[in-house]
């Protein structure tokens, strides 16, 4: 199972979408700098996560909350808890 996720920064509340095998060591994993784009933005929160069965689906539903006109919208959406 792969997941597309958002996580918000706690101190900007920035969201940031990505994917992974496993969300919280994920999490673990961006919380202790180890991605250069997020490191800056620390402490993060997981805030939304979806299940899909093959990477290439995880990837599209990446795709689409970071780069489609109504992407940006539906990401607040979701982080918001709808």
């Amino acid at each position: 199972m792969y997941y597309v996720y958002i996580l918000r920064s706690r101190p900007r509340g920035t969201l940031y979408v990505g994917t992974a095998k496993d969300v919280e060591k994920r999490l673990r994993q961006h919380n202790a700098g180890y991605s250069k784009s997020t490191k800056a933005f620390r402490p993060f929160e997981l805030v939304h996560a979806e299940g899909f069965e093959t990477l290439a689906e995880a990837r599209k539903r990446e795709w689409q909350l970071k780069c489609t006109p109504g992407g940006g919208k539906e990401k607040q959406r979701l982080a918001a808890g709808g």
